[in-house]
């Protein structure tokens, strides 16, 4: 849905980055287990050497660390957006990071930054709606 909204308002990015990092930004969690029922950062960068370990390139293998530090200097928009859609998949607005993402997009437009706010914040008002549904398939 994301991907589609930004692909509507012209956003150019690199969307098979951006599909390949929300599939396996948590991969590290295969060597830490626990951290999928509790909290912890240990998988994000066994995750992002797994990956290195095994080819990946290191735009995609960074994401398993940037999804959850996509404040830090030098985060892609891409990464950005792997980091929101792992909040509002589970229900979360997370206004300092949707507001970069909205800086973002209206600068790579040209446009007026509260131009695009009021198309992407229902955009993400729409996707998060749907989160306690998909907590709840998950976990059955």
């Amino acid at each position: 849905m994301l991907l589609a909204g930004l692909h509507r308002l012209r956003v150019s990015l690199n969307a098979d980055l951006v599909l390949a990092g929300v599939a396996l930004h948590d991969v590290g969690k295969i060597r830490y287990p626990a951290e999928l029922d509790q909290a912890g950062s240990e998988h994000e960068p066994a995750g992002q050497a797994l990956l290195l370990q095994r080819g990946v390139s290191s735009d995609l293998a960074r994401i398993c660390v940037s999804h959850a530090r996509w404040d830090q200097p030098g985060t892609s928009f891409e990464e950005l957006l792997v980091a929101l859609s792992d909040k509002l998949w589970k229900g979360v607005r997370k206004p300092d990071l949707e507001e970069r993402v909205i800086d973002s997009a209206a600068h790579l437009l040209g446009r007026a930054r509260w131009d695009v706010f009021v198309e992407l914040d229902s955009l993400f008002e729409e996707i998060a709606a749907g989160g306690s549904k998909r907590l709840e398939q998950s976990n059955t």
